[in-house]
């Protein structure tokens, strides 16, 4: 019979947090909404460019905290992907997934790092933030939407990869029919040792 480990209850907490860190990427895309749409294109006021230009520097900001984070996060993985190998887990997947997974990060940083020039010389915008240019913004926050979609667009993949790879690790060494979180006590960890 099967019988849960702590390490099974690490591996899945940190392997989730760090998929679910990087679920986030995919979710903060910044579309400067008509920018690129030629059917309608809307008035670009000032007040316009300056709120977009607002929300890519927060989204950009929480990029910076996860990628921060990838590193732990992948390196707790990796620490429990090897003790479980130790007790004679199948790993493989999962190990691929999060190889695959750390390549994009760091194919993503650099890419990171280049909107941080785009921020640094704000063109078309003051250093509060206030359009100095109308035009000049306008291709700025253009600039810097396709950058932030760029490293979701290298991120997200393999980020959904390493969750599915989780979630078919555990499919697969622990039987469903057992008990969930939602049917224990409130405080107690869960037991995933099969259900008579």
């Amino acid at each position: 019979m099967f019988k849960a480990t702590s390490l099974f209850r690490k591996f899945v907490l940190i392997a989730l947090v760090a998929a679910l860190s990087v679920a986030a990427l995919p979710a903060t895309t910044v579309y400067a909404a008509g920018l690129n749409d030629e059917s309608a294109p809307p008035e670009m006021t000032a007040e316009r460019l300056e709120k977009i230009w607002r929300r890519e520097q927060a989204i950009y900001g929480k990029m910076g905290r996860l990628l921060e984070r990838t590193d732990t996060l992948t390196g707790r993985i990796q620490t429990l992907i090897d003790k479980a190998n130790e007790k004679g887990y199948d790993t493989s997947a999962v190990q691929a997934a999060l190889d695959a997974f750390v390549a994009a990060i760091q194919e993503a940083r650099p890419v990171y790092e280049s909107a941080q020039g785009i921020i640094d010389s704000h063109q078309g915008f003051s250093a509060d933030g206030a359009v100095t240019d109308i035009e000049v913004a306008a291709e700025t926050v253009m600039s810097m939407g396709d950058t932030l979609r760029e490293i979701r667009d290298i991120t997200a993949p393999s980020g959904k990869a390493l969750r599915e790879a989780i979630k078919a690790f555990r499919e697969a060494n622990f039987p469903e029919g057992r008990p969930g979180r939602q049917d224990q006590p409130k405080g107690t960890a869960p037991s995933f040792a099969p259900s008579n």
